[in-house]
């Protein structure tokens, strides 16, 4: 194992071990801002996690939201908000979160550490930004 991966799930698990129910996500990428991680792409629907570290990048691959040929859907800005504000409430999963942003039309997100925020894109460029807030 390599040192930015053993750093990354470090990191990730003290992230886990201390994450609110509600409002959990600043706590974690504080965590992982504080272990070197600058940003994090994430690829839908197949959840490829993409993470840029101080020691290297890392690349995660989760289960696949789906297999075989699907349509994609129109980016819903309305709906990625939704799920977004479900997610912070501590209402759902994180696998419910990545499939209600696959629902609205999201194809990737970028989260950038550093500025504290998050960026989704739809197929055709649309974007919606989202800044969260410094945790001490």
């Amino acid at each position: 194992m390599s040192q930015a991966i053993a750093n990354l799930e470090a990191a990730q698990q003290r992230a886990m071990a201390g994450r609110p129910k509600v409002g959990g996500f600043p706590y974690l990428a504080e965590t992982l801002r504080r272990a070197g991680v600058k940003s994090n792409v994430w690829f839908l629907p197949a959840c490829e996690s993409l993470y840029l570290t101080d020691d290297g990048p890392v690349v995660v691959q989760g289960t696949p939201l789906l297999s075989g040929a699907a349509d994609v859907p129109q980016f819903d800005q309305a709906a990625l908000i939704r799920a977004l504000r479900v997610d912070q409430a501590g209402k759902g999963t994180f696998a419910e979160f990545l499939l209600a942003s696959w629902q609205a039309g999201v194809v990737r997100y970028e989260v950038d550490l550093t500025a504290r925020k998050v960026t989704y894109y739809g197929c055709h460029d649309e974007s919606y930004v989202e800044t969260y807030p410094a945790v001490a």
